[in-house]
């Protein structure tokens, strides 16, 4: 087992899990500010934010968790705060990140989708990262597997292998699934992003479907999923389109509940990204391509305010010049 804390500031401990996400953290930052220079935009905007979204997310992400687990913690109210004990959600943390940026582009005069965009491919790289952090905690993992399954059938490598035996069973490396899968989508939103038909808010929305397909997969041999007592027809249909896994060995885990949070929300969003990008282009309201200009609304008012202004403090004899027809010069 590898040891979960890197080093020690005196009596404070470091662990590899916050040292991971963030340089998760600081690739997605870093990625966001190459291609915002791209239309212009300073590092400072990133910078900031990223002060904003973070913050946001850890709030969003343990919102989240609490609100599916109340039984839990509405004796324990203190619990709540805890949250270096464990009991975050992504998808919470998505939804306080975007909330925060939402607040944040809007100050800053900017389209959210613009920023969205940029900021999609960093969102991905951020969670490939992360994943491994749960790794060094050997938390988030799937079910039991046998020793072979990991070892001859996906060959993974010792560190790997020896990291995912717990408490006397190995278990399925759902980090390294999920972590593969991400890179994959990192590449693909590499590749849409300079696709001449790309219009403004579909790469974020292509983040979305890509990730959440993936999310749907691995989330059926989680051991740690949300989960609640939903109809049993939408449990039947979420265990028949997770059903292909079957082939591939996974051997799905049956939540403490019918319907687990994390697949019924990543069906939701796939559907949501599709309907988003159709209606937005059969009904004429995705005009903007990813690749045109970004322009703070606040910075073009700033402009023309200025330009206003010197074209009153001109005096009445410059204003006439400006207005008199151009003549061209003759040669004598």
């Amino acid at each position: 087992m590898l040891n979960p804390i890197a080093f020690s500031l005196g009596p404070i401990p470091v662990h590899w899990y916050g040292i991971i996400l963030g340089t998760g953290a600081l690739v997605g930052l870093l990625l966001a500010i190459r291609e915002g220079k791209r239309f212009g935009i300073v590092p400072d905007f990133f910078m900031d934010l990223l002060l904003v979204g973070v913050p946001s997310a850890i709030v969003g992400a343990r919102i989240y968790y609490v609100a599916f687990q109340w039984d839990q913690y509405k004796n324990n109210l203190l619990d709540v705060f805890k949250i270096w004990n464990g009991g975050i959600a992504i998808y919470g943390a998505l939804i306080g990140a975007i909330i925060g940026a939402v607040i944040y582009t809007r100050r800053k005069g900017y389209n959210f989708w613009r920023i969205a965009d940029i900021c999609a491919p960093s969102l991905i790289a951020g969670q490939m990262i992360g994943r491994w952090g749960n790794f060094m905690n050997q938390e988030a993992h799937g079910g039991p597997v046998a020793e072979s399954f990991l070892r001859n059938t996906l060959h993974l490598p010792n560190f790997i292998v020896n990291q995912m035996y717990i408490q006397g069973e190995y278990y399925h490396p759902t980090f390294l699934y999920e972590s593969l899968w991400n890179l994959a989508g990192l590449l693909f939103l590499f590749w849409l992003r300079r696709r001449p038909g790309l219009r403004a808010g579909e790469l974020f929305a292509a983040y979305f479907a890509w990730y959440s397909v993936g999310r749907f997969f691995v989330e059926g041999v989680r051991t740690d999923s949300l989960s609640f007592a939903g109809p049993d027809w939408l449990a039947s249909l979420l265990r028949t389109l997770w059903s292909p896994m079957n082939s591939f060995g996974w051997g799905a885990m049956e939540p403490g509940t019918n319907i687990r949070v994390s697949q019924l929300l990543a069906v939701l969003l796939v559907i949501g990204a599709t309907v988003f990008v159709i209606y937005r282009r059969r009904k004429g309201l995705a005009v903007i391509r990813y690749a045109d200009p970004i322009v703070s609304a606040k910075a073009a008012k700033r402009e023309n305010g200025s330009a206003e202004d010197g074209a009153a403090a001109a005096t009445p004899a410059e204003r006439a010049i400006d207005a008199a027809p151009a003549r061209e010069d003759t040669a004598t």
